[in-house]
């Protein structure tokens, strides 16, 4: 495996979020810029004064560029067809014609024919002229030059591509004739002969769009003299019934009184009205059309997947918020018999001479008879001299050489003389009774693992309280959750006590991963083991002070957390407890802690389409209610660990940065895991936030004492104890990456260099983390 940064996955991922802030800009400029409003609605006079007279009073084909028009021949009708290509209405329209041998013109809407490519190809082939209707059905002479440039480039365009012609005829929409033309309708006018365009009005009205009736329809559109006309009929833009039955009628009607039905092309005898595309126009035609059609199906897909996370997202509060109500009646019962027995408390600690003292003293301040265990592994600043000059009762020092903190672990293991063992960090205070409390589950003897209610110390600042909020709200109302579910995935290092038994059965504390309590937690509800969550036993811990620092701490515990979720993903198919594992804890894990987190970006950008494209009013009520349901969980997750619920102001400020750090955290680490490369040790840097206790401490227990012995285990709760599970002794034979490390349970205390180290140093200043 490489050792080297990975940078392409930043590269890949940038590639991704612009392509899909591309689609959604389509879709956002195709779908919801389109002007859907009817071509007639009632509009304000306008002023003409710089419309020329021969405009004004002339023809419907206006060449804006010279300022000339043009009039169809005497008994010509140029029949047209605004708003289409319509799936439904305009083959429908097509059929009529044909019938009668009739072409006609249609003024095709771009985004229409993106949907309809294969209708725009038919009009074409049945020797229909086709033309343009703008791309979004704008106003061209309230848009600005820019936008008009846009849409006839695109409509054109994209005919191109599903047609392989071009045309130069416009129709403005909510044009109408040449005298209702104002300044503003003028200028587009002006603005689209100069890009080489035809501008195609009209002179009789069919009225189509107020669905009078199919008899009102044809007798608006019957000519009341012989002058030539063009005729404006609908095929698109709603129900178009009556325009198809009223077409049944006018055209034989018509033909029979002596008019001759033509395209526009040909009633103003224009040559050349429609030409075959150039090679680079179909094929940037057909681009569009791809683009366009795929940014359709893009949104659709994302539409239902964003509607499916946000509605999991909702059965998680409620599940989460269940739970945690459950989990409260849950513990007023008792454990057991209370347990007294002592216990051994190790303290890996590489580098922490800003917080060692603290960690110690609080320990031995404990309520509960303890010997607490310092495992030195490597230090350069002095770790161990500082534990020793302290020189208190029932504190021991094991110097190792840096092998990294499984190993450190596993040294403690072995030094430990108590049944029961306590294993925190060494930037973690303990609050007088978390020893006692912690250990109270172990009263139930199918419990192995029990994890504390880690806080954090330095929450001062709006990285400290955004990281306490989600100590209090995230991780502990989870740790409820799995309680209950039975499939606790991760005991913390800062705060867990363990079994003995439980954890030589596994192997001890394995480094193939680098969440080495997250893997240590798998493989005991694997071996058939209760973990359970004891959130009385409160623990201090320091959190990162930085987003560097965060940043660091975050990528290792989330790329452990999958190399664990990997390791044992045999859980899934097992029975007992580690079924209850997989089935549960895993996809829990990979839904709500990798699938979702992905998916955020997604969610990102979608906020910033809807607050331009779409109800900004809509997509701020959907984000408020979002946070709101945050609020109220964490809330009652404050209330329930009695804290205080001031910190929760920031939580709306928590959306705009912390959140976008931890998915792409989650980003980082998938990439790293998918590409096959290794991840280091982190260095943590230290703060001294932690301060001495000044309890007294209780009675510590100072090793190893002739004649001392733990609470036997018959005198706990009845009960057979939990048979080691074969699935997990044997679920990798070959050896792979899903096996167990092989580890001596008894080597001698001291310096000692571990069996298996697979991760670097952590170099000098760093700490475990």
């Amino acid at each position: 495996m490489r050792n080297v940064p990975l940078r392409t996955h930043w590269l890949l991922l940038t590639t991704l979020v612009l392509t899909l802030s591309a689609a959604l800009l389509l879709q956002g400029y195709t779908q919801h810029l389109f002007d859907s409003r009817p071509d007639a609605e009632a509009r304000e006079p306008v002023s003409a004064a710089s419309v020329p007279e021969q405009i004004a009073s002339g023809g419907p084909v206006i060449e804006g560029a010279s300022g000339r028009a043009a009039t169809p021949a005497p008994r010509t009708i140029a029949l047209t067809f605004d708003d289409g290509p319509d799936p439904v209405w305009t083959p429908r329209i097509l059929d009529v014609l044909r019938r009668n041998g009739v072409r006609a013109t249609f003024f095709t809407v771009g985004t229409k024919v993106a949907e309809n490519p294969g209708l725009a190809r038919r009009i074409v082939d049945e020797g229909h002229q086709i033309g343009l209707h703008s791309f979004t059905h704008t106003d061209l002479g309230a848009a600005s030059a820019w936008r008009r440039s846009l849409e006839l480039r695109e409509t054109q365009l994209v005919i191109a591509g599903a047609t392989g012609v071009t045309t130069p005829l416009l129709r403005p929409p909510y044009s109408s004739t040449a005298k209702a033309l104002g300044d503003a309708g003028w200028e587009a006018v002006v603005h689209a002969g100069q890009e080489g365009y035809l501008t195609v009005l009209t002179t009789l009205d069919s009225e189509d769009w107020r669905r009078p009736g199919a008899e009102r329809i044809a007798a608006n559109s019957t000519p009341k003299d012989t002058g030539g006309q063009v005729l404006l009929m609908h095929d698109a833009g709603g129900d178009r019934a009556q325009t198809v039955a009223a077409l049944e009628q006018l055209v034989p009607r018509l033909k029979a009184s002596g008019w001759t039905f033509a395209t526009v092309g040909d009633a103003v005898a224009l040559p050349g009205a429609v030409r075959p595309a150039a090679t680079t126009d179909r094929w940037q035609g057909l681009a569009l059309i791809t683009a366009i059609r795929t940014s359709d199906w893009i949104l659709e897909g994302l539409s239902w997947l964003l509607w499916a996370a946000g509605a999991v997202s909702l059965l998680r509060a409620v599940a989460v918020f269940v739970a945690a109500r459950r989990h409260v009646r849950m513990r007023r019962k008792p454990w057991g018999p209370a347990v007294t027995e002592p216990v051994s408390v190790i303290v890996p600690a590489y580098n922490e001479s800003a917080g060692i003292e603290a960690a110690v003293r609080s320990l031995l301040a404990s309520d509960h008879p303890v010997e607490v265990i310092v495992v030195d592994d490597g230090s350069t600043d002095g770790t161990a001299d500082i534990v020793e000059a302290l020189r208190l009762p029932g504190v021991r020092v094991i110097r190792q050489q840096n092998a990294g903190k499984p190993a450190a672990l596993n040294t403690g293991i072995a030094a430990a003389s108590c049944d029961l063992l306590v294993m925190v960090d060494g930037d973690t205070v303990f609050e007088p009774d978390a020893v006692r409390m912690i250990v109270q589950p172990f009263a139930n003897r199918r419990v192995g693992a029990v994890s504390g209610n880690a806080k954090v110390v330095n929450r001062g600042g709006l990285l400290g309280r955004w990281q306490h909020i989600e100590y209090v709200v995230g991780f502990n109302l989870d740790r409820r959750l799995f309680d209950l579910a039975e499939c606790m995935p991760t005991v913390p290092g800062a705060v867990g006590a363990f079994r003995r038994e439980a954890l030589l059965r596994v192997g001890g504390v394995s480094d193939i991963t680098l969440a080495e309590d997250t893997d240590l937690t798998m493989a005991l509800c694997r071996d058939g083991w209760r973990v359970v969550y004891e959130e009385r036993a409160k623990a201090w811990t320091e959190a990162p002070a930085s987003l560097g620092a965060l940043w660091k701490q975050r990528y290792r515990w989330c790329y452990g957390t999958l190399q664990a979720m990997w390791k044992h993903r045999g859980a899934l198919t097992q029975r007992g407890q580690a079924g209850k594992l997989g089935r549960r804890g895993l996809v829990y894990l990979l839904m709500f802690q990798v699938l979702l987190p992905l998916l955020a970006p997604v969610v990102d950008v979608f906020a910033v389409y809807g607050l331009v494209f779409l109800d900004p009013v809509r997509i701020v009520g959907l984000w408020t209610a979002f946070l709101v349901l945050q609020v109220l969980m964490g809330l009652y997750a404050f209330r329930l660990d009695g804290e205080r619920p001031g910190p929760l102001w920031s939580l709306p400020l928590q959306q705009f940065v912390y959140r976008q750090l931890m998915y792409l955290v989650v980003i980082q680490s998938v990439f790293t895991a998918v590409a096959g490369s290794r991840l280091r040790w982190q260095r943590m840097e230290r703060y001294g936030s932690l301060q001495v206790p000044v309890t007294p401490p209780a009675t510590a227990v100072p090793g190893p004492q002739p004649g001392m012995q733990p609470d036997p285990l018959p005198d706990l709760q009845p009960g057979p104890l939990p048979a080691p599970d074969p699935a997990y002794a044997a679920y990798a034979p070959d050896g792979g990456y899903d096996t167990a490390p092989a580890w001596d349970p008894y080597p001698h205390a001291g310096p000692q260099t571990p069996q298996h180290h697979i991760w670097p140093s952590d170099g000098p200043g760093g700490a475990y983390r």
